[in-house]
């Protein structure tokens, strides 16, 4: 959670000072959910909600191969774990179809009696054999299709973090939340902290 949080943070203070909130990570044991990606977001959210009594911005990611109907999505963190690299291409070699995408939905509840809204980002891209560092969950295995200046196409893991942030899964949410933030920043304040 750290890495994710550091990636988080120089995305919001590459926009140049136009997010009025500092983001600051809590540990909260919540429940693993299941369902659709949108649910689990936004039903994650309301849980972190009633345990840190403010504002609560929460972020789920997933990997989703197209030839297994978008899984392993949501539970990609497990079946990192249980499986690594090797048993995730694994979970494909069957299939001609290597295509998938990286999506994060960041959830936001301001106050308890709204519902919280979110904000999905998709990245579309390739499962390939691990390269480049693997520090940083999945990313070894994802090779988007944006490339860097023309380059050879590179996995996540490989890519300068400027560049990855700017064409991420992450990256796309956060802008679309960013957006949203500042629009409605009046309202919000009404609900912050002292």
């Amino acid at each position: 959670k750290k890495k994710n949080l550091e990636e988080v943070r120089a995305i919001l203070e590459s926009s140049k000072g136009t997010f009025p909130f500092r983001v600051v990570s809590q540990a909260l044991d919540l429940p693993e959910l299941q369902g659709e990606p949108e649910y689990v977001a936004v039903e994650k959210c309301k849980m972190a909600r009633k345990e840190v009594k403010g504002i609560v911005l929460v972020e789920d990611t997933s990997l989703c191969f197209n030839a297994l109907g978008g899984l392993p999505g949501v539970y990609i963190k497990w079946f990192l774990k249980k499986t690594g690299h090797t048993g995730l291409n694994n979970l494909i070699s069957a299939y001609d179809d290597k295509s998938g995408y990286a999506q994060c939905i960041f959830a936001l509840s301001v106050n308890p009696e709204e519902e919280p809204v979110h904000f999905v980002g998709q990245t579309p891209g390739m499962i390939v054999p691990a390269r480049g560092p693997t520090d940083f969950g999945w990313d070894p295995i994802f090779q988007p299709n944006e490339m860097m200046d023309g380059k050879t196409k590179q996995t996540y893991a490989e890519m300068d973090k400027s560049f990855k942030n700017k064409i991420s899964h992450r990256g796309k949410a956060l802008a679309i939340a960013q957006d949203y933030i500042v629009k409605n920043a009046k309202h919000i304040m009404k609900f912050a902290k002292p």
